[in-house]
């Protein structure tokens, strides 16, 4: 197996620059996740890799490999799509080595690589059935072992569970986390979900117009944001961004009764504005008059209670307190300072 690189890769489509000067190391062995809002570029950044999109400048390298003007046959990549495209007629068995046979490998090796792909997916009790008697689960595992069998160099996954049912989902995160450990390949995935980036990644690429915003293991992203949209995609719910004003050393939040959360961050000039961003879980909701009770959401062991400010900013608290409440009861937040990040107001960068 071996890494990626990509140097200061571009993508246009006539005059409309859809990718933005990327550099990334992907290390060997590596599982990288895109993620983003829809139209950030992830899937386009992934095609570009696969080479079914054309690089218009910059590089990209497989290994010691320059494949940015390869053929996407030649590059050493297997790619697994958001549908399934898998050969109604065939079975199983007949879809994962139809690839093989295609490029002329002998029959036993062919054989021997399908039975070690379906040990693998736990595939063995359907190699017999065709597609239309599969489950979507089934059907997935099926596209990703004929993606095993051609032995390549890098996994390429774009939105593979998008289709998929929410338990289903939740099913296949564990099969691809558990696949990537046992062959130890190079993987890189594309989701909108957060979830499946901070669960299945080793490093998570956060893009945003084209653009990567931040890089790093899903814990660091989550606990060290290098940005307001970065700190607010990545994080279920959202984290909670204040309206501020900087202060001598401290910061004062309107909505909650000019509170002032004191910092040693370097804070702009004072009168400036700055965002405080809160993680649901580290408030409580606690007596006060700043903040209306809007709704709670009942999840069984955790609740997630909606408070209104009165400019309208919206509040999410992390709860597991059973009594019920009373919505358009007046009350207010209280949490640890050093549980708060704050962004420039203007550029929404950290402020360290």
């Amino acid at each position: 197996m071996t890494g990626v690189t990509l140097e200061k890769a571009v993508k246009k489509y006539g005059d409309m620059q859809v990718i933005h000067d990327v550099d990334l190391q992907i290390a060997d062995g590596e599982f990288a996740v895109f993620v983003g809002p829809s139209g950030c570029g992830k899937s386009t950044l992934l095609r570009m890799i696969a080479g079914l999109e054309e690089t218009t400048s910059g590089r990209i390298r497989i290994g010691k490999r320059d494949v940015t003007r390869v053929d996407p046959a030649d590059r050493g990549v297997a790619m697994v799509f958001q549908t399934y495209a898998l050969y109604p007629h065939m079975t199983v068995e007949q879809n994962m080595g139809f690839g093989l046979r295609m490029t002329g490998h002998p029959k036993e090796e062919i054989r021997r690589k399908v039975a070690e792909a379906s040990r693998i997916l736990k595939l063995d009790d359907y190699l017999k059935r065709k597609p239309k008697a599969l489950s979507g689960g089934q059907r997935q595992r099926v596209a990703i072992g004929r993606a095993i069998v051609r032995g390549p160099e890098v996994f390429l996954f774009d939105e593979p569970l998008s289709n998929l049912d929410a338990e289903l989902r939740v099913d296949m995160r564990v099969e691809i986390a558990r696949l990537h450990k046992e062959i130890g390949a190079t993987m890189i995935y594309v989701t909108h979900d957060q979830v499946e980036a901070m669960t299945l990644a080793d490093k998570i690429v956060v893009l945003r117009a084209g653009r990567v915003e931040q890089v790093g293991a899903p814990m660091e992203l989550y606990g060290d944001p290098d940005n307001k949209f970065v700190a607010g995609f990545i994080g279920s719910p959202s984290m909670n961004f204040l309206k501020g004003v900087a202060e001598a050393g401290a910061v004062r939040i309107p909505a909650l009764g000019d509170r002032r959360v004191e910092t040693s961050a370097s804070l702009p000039a004072a009168g400036s504005p700055v965002w405080v961003g809160l993680r649901p879980q580290h408030l409580s909701v606690v007596t006060g008059d700043t903040l209306k009770r809007d709704i709670r959401e009942r999840l069984g062991g955790v609740s997630y209670e909606y408070l209104l400010a009165d400019g309208e900013e919206r509040i999410v608290v992390e709860t597991r307190e059973e009594e019920p409440v009373a919505e358009g009861e007046r009350v207010t937040i209280d949490f640890e300072p050093r549980h708060a990040l704050f962004f420039d107001g203007r550029t929404e960068l950290r402020l360290r």
